[in-house]
């Protein structure tokens, strides 16, 4: 059964913030095959809430949390969403979004959540509670769209 934590940068150990980047890189550089600049300082922010999924001692999902005014103006961010290859199909992906709205609710209520969506995960996020709000775009050559929650 997987345990969802959330935790500050500096709640994070040194043997979680690797396993975590490992894994970041692991799906956004390697298996989307997609170089770029994973290491973009924001997960340092005193406010960022890295929410992290554990099947034992296994990291196998992530989400990061950002304040308001570091993406976005008025709106907190989630990204770098992600379940590990091995874990998926067992709706880890739900539930770690899910969550990742909860703590931007509870750490900034009055705000809305905004997110930049792969292109073909339009309709995941749509089924969580995003719509659409823009075109789309190519961000390190992968299609996006800007979606923001309905609160």
């Amino acid at each position: 059964m997987t345990k969802f934590y959330s935790k500050t940068f500096n709640e994070l150990t040194t043997a979680e913030l690797y396993a975590i980047l490992k894994l970041r890189v692991d799906v956004f550089v390697v298996e989307q095959n997609c170089p770029y600049e994973e290491l973009d300082g924001l997960d340092c922010e005193p406010q960022t809430q890295h929410i992290i999924g554990y099947d034992d001692n296994d990291v196998v999902a992530y989400a990061r949390c950002l304040a308001p005014k570091i993406n976005y103006e008025n709106s907190a961010a989630i990204g770098r969403v992600l379940v590990k290859k091995e874990a998926r199909g067992k709706g880890l992906a739900h539930a770690i979004v899910s969550l990742a709205k909860d703590i931007c609710i509870s750490h900034w209520p009055e705000q809305g959540i905004e997110i930049s969506a792969q292109c073909y995960l339009t309709e995941f996020y749509t089924e969580l509670g995003f719509q659409v709000d823009g075109q789309e775009y190519l961000e390190d050559g992968i299609p996006h769209i800007h979606m923001k929650a309905v609160l």
